[in-house]
């Protein structure tokens, strides 16, 4: 699972679309945590929100917003509270790590995309997030050649 904390307008189709399948996913677990996937780490910081329910509601009407920009056709009416929700944070280090990883799918798989955003240093945020000084968050799973 991938809920990307970078803006929309960066992913490629395929990130897209595995993001508003993942975020569909991540709304079924907040609304009932029994749900398998409960405890995986990127739903932590939905969890740990004020509002869980609006805060991924909020995360998935971006991305449709940004699949309506590109004419795909995605059901905003499965988003159960579109919010808007309390912004979330996210670290600089996290939308470093994440711009790093993105930009490597897709140089690899879309390079067309990769390359319109190659020059970009740092993206800006999915707007669900606020950023703020820090590390790479402490449930992403850093490869450890990353570390080094």
């Amino acid at each position: 699972m991938r809920l990307w904390s970078i803006h929309p307008r960066y992913y490629d189709r395929q990130a897209l679309v595995a993001c508003w399948r993942e975020g569909l996913l991540a709304q079924a677990v907040v609304t009932d945590p029994d749900r398998g996937y409960s405890h995986h780490p990127q739903l932590r910081r939905f969890q740990l929100s004020v509002d869980p329910i609006g805060s991924i509601g909020d995360y998935l009407s971006a991305i449709v917003d940004e699949a309506d920009a590109r004419g795909y056709r995605f059901a905003r009416d499965k988003i159960l509270a579109p919010g808007p929700a309390a912004k979330l944070t996210v670290t600089d280090g996290q939308i470093e790590y994440e711009w790093a990883h993105l930009c490597g799918k897709l140089q690899h798989r879309s390079p067309d995309v990769w390359h319109r955003w190659q020059t970009v240093a740092v993206p800006d945020p999915h707007p669900l997030f606020r950023v703020v000084n820090g590390p790479v968050a402490d449930w992403e799973k850093v490869p450890r050649a990353r570390l080094e």
